[in-house]
C-alpha cells in the first residue's frame, strides 16, 4: 500500500510503467526544449523530474522486500534510492517555487510569458 493506494507488483514490474516514465520524461523534455511560455517550461520540468523519480522509485522495487531493520531474514529493500528521491522531491519543490517567483518578476517587468517578446524586447 502506497499513501492509502494498494500497487501491485506487476504494476511496478511491468515494461509498461517504464514506458509511462519515458514518456513522462520524453514530453517534459520536449516542453522545456521546444516550448516558448515561460510558464509552461516550468510544467515541463515538473513533467521532467516526475518521470525521474517514478523510475526511481520503481528501479528499487523488490518482491516481497522488507525494511532493513525489520528482521534478520529475506531480502531487503535498499531504502537510499528512496531517501534520495524524497530529497529530490523537496528539491524540485524548492526549484519550482523559485522558478514560478523568477517568471512572476519577468511577467512583471515585460508583460509577457513569451520567451521570444522577451529576448526581442531586450535586444531593443
Amino acid at each position: 500500500m502506497i499513501a492509502g493506494v494498494v500497487v501491485s507488483e506487476s504494476l511496478l514490474t511491468s515494461h509498461g510503467a517504464y514506458v509511462v516514465y519515458a514518456l513522462l520524461v520524453g514530453i517534459g523534455l520536449l516542453v522545456l526544449v521546444d516550448d516558448d511560455n515561460l510558464v509552461r517550461k516550468v510544467l515541463g520540468l515538473n513533467l521532467f523530474q516526475t518521470g525521474v523519480f517514478l523510475f526511481l522509485v520503481t528501479s528499487a522495487f523488490r518482491a516481497g522486500g522488507r525494511a532493513p531493520l525489520v528482521s534478520a531474514d529475506g531480502p531487503f529493500v535498499n531504502p537510499l534510492p528512496h531517501v534520495l528521491v524524497l530529497t529530490a522531491i523537496v528539491v524540485g519543490v524548492s526549484v519550482t517555487a523559485v522558478a514560478l517567483a523568477l517568471v512572476a518578476r519577468i511577467h512583471d517587468e515585460y508583460d509577457t510569458y513569451s520567451e521570444a517578446e522577451i529576448r526581442e524586447v531586450r535586444r531593443s
